[in-house]
């Protein structure tokens, strides 16, 4: 029998750990030398010449420059060796991709691992996309770790595909790739005491594993409490006095750099030499053109250093940080001992890897992947469309008054304002007009069939003469839809229907064209590539045919708009959300005299 010890997240036998001693005391000869390579050490935070040897998929221990003795010996020509890269926090779902394709996505950029959140699928799938992101990700060279989202569905104020309790999570603790408890969105509910909430943090603590935070805006007490639950980070801070007051009470805080919220730059004054191993990187929701234009946490790496802060400390905060954040210590640094994840870099200045390595394999070389990850079947997460009652009637929008209340667009994030306006109301009902950027948003439940739609208006977005639609709608993920007419929002929500999930735009009753997200009505097996172009296409018919702002990502910002957890206004398939008062509004005002 061969008997399996769990080393940090990954699984080694007793014959493959007597040959990496073997090889580290020279007793054997390494499976793999990197010869002549400039090698961090991120524990003294300093670069050292010498030859790595590998065995066993782990990194043996050093020989001086050019005298490692191995089976396989690759000269480094002198190029920098450094830990592959962690994203400490990503909504795979948010690339559209499968967690095989996003795998071909990132590697090579030099992310080895992730702590990915499946919080997306499992809104709309329960433990059944927990499940599916798991085995999708079993044989990719990319080793995706998954925290438990602790927030299914993110407030009681929206209908998900799901519900998931303590008892439902704690089923999970333990599994291989497990790491803990994904980020606790309703910091209300953690500051009030709200026993449901505190029963998840609580079972996270009993297992002693990691509790993944979001709180953006809370200060003072409030922040207190948050953190004195045991929640470890944040990813939501936008200042860098937040960013010293959470790590103040012992709090990871990531520079996210995502594709529509870019926090990074605004925090780096904030980051210095005494507390910069308090900070890690992440993407969080990244789509893959941003990736295939801008790099994936190189790119973090990469505007860090640009901005001043010291290469060492940025290569850190990429890998060693996140591996000590979450326990994972069998990766973050070159020590013998660990995974021999590793980069071999030309410069450090455009922090493009030349080649990549997982457990000694070379993964990637000059930008390129070296084997496609084979494509996993989404078996019980495709086909979640159940619509009911559906009609360009129930897009209605009755008013009494004139005077109402408007989500505002906040360019540049997902923060939404609290507006008011007086609108144009007809027979009873409301009217577009052209000359108020002012247009009709929807979410339409898709879940159970409950024939919710919920209905509020928005301003900013730009829309004219048609409709766009998505199925991706942070949380709950039910289609929301906006536009000037109620015939093509309808025609919108019927092709989403059909596609089993996605992304389409309407103008004049016609589609003008769509991309299929049929994984979960998240995702496809399509390559980053092709999504990239097709999502490309969607974006210029947005802005060019439909008029929508060219300051906003039309889609990324759409699907944020039904998010009720970021301030302030927000809609839901049961109306419009006022996050501040953590209520539901009337969307009338009394009228004005």
């Amino acid at each position: 029998m061969v008997h399996l010890i769990r080393e940090g997240f990954a699984m080694i036998s007793r014959r493959s750990f007597e040959k990496v001693i073997a090889v580290a005391s020279s007793r054997r000869q390494a499976d793999l030398c990197i010869s002549n390579a400039k090698i961090l050490d991120v524990f003294n935070k300093e670069w050292f010449d010498g030859d790595l040897l590998i065995a066993e998929g782990y990194i043996a221990g050093f020989a001086k420059m050019g005298e490692g003795k191995a089976k396989c010996i690759v000269d480094a020509q002198g190029r920098y060796l450094v830990p592959g890269f962690i994203d400490s926090h990503v909504h795979i779902e948010s690339s559209y991709l499968s967690p095989t394709e996003f795998s071909n996505l990132v590697l090579p950029y030099g992310t080895t691992s992730v702590v990915a959140d499946p919080h997306e699928i499992c809104n709309v799938c329960g433990l059944d996309g927990l499940r599916y992101m798991l085995k999708a990700s079993e044989h990719t060279p990319l080793s995706v770790n998954l925290m438990i989202p602790s927030c299914v569905p993110a407030t009681e104020f929206e209908h998900a595909g799901a519900t998931l309790l303590a008892k439902d999570i704690k089923t999970m603790f333990g599994k291989d790739r497990i790491l803990g408890l994904g980020e606790m969105m309703n910091y209300v509910g953690v500051v009030h005491g709200v026993p449901f909430v505190l029963d998840k943090i609580w079972e996270a603590k009993l297992a002693n594993l990691p509790i993944d935070g979001h709180s953006p805006v809370i200060s003072g007490s409030e922040l207190d409490a948050y953190c004195a639950s045991g929640i470890r980070t944040d990813h939501e801070c936008a200042t860098p006095q937040e960013l010293k007051d959470r790590i103040r009470r012992g709090m990871y805080v990531m520079l996210r750099q995502g594709s529509a919220c870019r926090n990074l730059l605004a925090l780096l004054d904030g980051v210095n030499r005494a507390n910069s191993q308090r900070c890690l990187f992440c993407t969080d929701d990244r789509q893959p053109k941003t990736t295939l234009e801008e790099g994936h946490i190189n790119n973090n790496v990469r505007l860090a250093v640009h901005s001043g802060m010291p290469a060492i400390e940025a290569l850190c905060i990429a890998s060693l940080n996140s591996s000590d954040c979450y326990h994972m210590d069998d990766r973050g640094a070159i020590a013998p001992g660990r995974r021999a994840d590793f980069l071999l870099l030309d410069d450090l200045s455009t922090f493009k890897p030349e080649s990549v390595y997982v457990q000694g394999k070379l993964v990637a070389q000059g930008g390129k992947i070296l084997s496609l990850s084979a494509h996993v079947e989404a078996k019980n997460v495709s086909g979640k469309m159940n619509v009911k009652d559906f009609s360009a009637k129930r897009l209605s929008l009755h008013l009494s008054s004139d005077n109402v209340r408007v989500i505002d667009i906040i360019a540049g994030g997902v923060v939404t304002g609290k507006g008011e306006a007086v609108v144009k109301v007809e027979n009873g009902l409301w009217v577009h007009d052209p000359s108020q950027d002012i247009l009709k948003i929807a979410v339409v439940e898709r879940h159970h069939g409950t024939g919710n739609v919920g209905l509020a208006l928005l301003r900013g977005y730009g829309l004219k003469h048609g409709s766009i639609a998505t199925s991706v709608a942070h949380d709950s993920h039910n289609i929301i839809v906006v536009g000037d007419n109620d015939s093509d929002m309808e025609t919108a929500v019927n092709d989403l229907i059909c596609l089993g999930g996605g992304m389409t735009v309407v103008r004049e009753g016609k589609v003008i064209d769509h991309l299929a997200l049929p994984i979960a009505g998240l995702m496809t097996d399509l390559d980053a590539f092709s999504v990239s172009d097709k999502l490309s296409k969607l974006h210029e018919l947005a802005h060019e045919n439909l008029g929508v702002s060219p300051d906003i990502d039309p889609y990324m910002t759409l699907c944020f708009m039904a998010l009720p957890v970021i301030p302030d206004y927000k809609v839901t398939d049961m109306g419009l959300f006022d996050v501040s008062q953590f209520k539901l509004v009337d969307l009338e005002l009394p009228k004005r005299h």
